[in-house]
């Protein structure tokens, strides 16, 4: 299941002849980004065109993140980085420009290009904690097993 103009669909059927794949299985494909936040950066699709982690069966989940821990450790055993950011996103909102699911894996040194990810700080009241966790909460008592 393909999605025409998803350029990560290009590489997953091998389009694209600029891509740099270094892994490939019959449920994922792994490459560098044409613009890496360092080098190393590595990116993980599903072969199966999925828009983003709501549209992510458990199936698929579960192949992704095997091959995101073994790309990991092969990342860590040539690079030696002093870190990793597995980093995820979804929506607009968390900066993803290509609506193909993907998860990129990030090595890190210190004093990098990438920069720290996190703020600072945060100024969020007790009160909007408390509601979110019971709403989250919530959500979490009506899934299905």
């Amino acid at each position: 299941m393909n999605k025409d103009g998803c350029p990560f669909c290009e590489i997953v059927l091998r389009d694209d002849p600029d891509a740099r794949e270094v892994y490939r299985d019959e449920y994922v494909v792994a490459f560098f980004p044409t613009e890496p936040a360092v080098l190393g950066h590595t990116m993980v699709v599903p072969r199966k065109h999925v828009a983003d982690i709501w549209k992510l069966d458990e199936e698929t989940a579960g192949h992704l993140a095997r091959a995101t821990v073994r790309l990991a450790g092969a990342i860590r055993e040539a690079l030696h980085p002093e870190g990793l950011n597995v980093i995820q996103s979804n929506g607009e909102a968390a900066t993803q420009t290509v609506f193909h699911l993907h998860v990129h894996l990030v090595p890190r040194w210190d004093g990098d290009a990438m920069g720290p990810i996190w703020p600072e700080g945060t100024d969020y009241s007790e009160a909007g904690k408390d509601d979110t966790l019971v709403r989250v909460r919530e959500a979490c008592r009506s899934m299905k097993p």
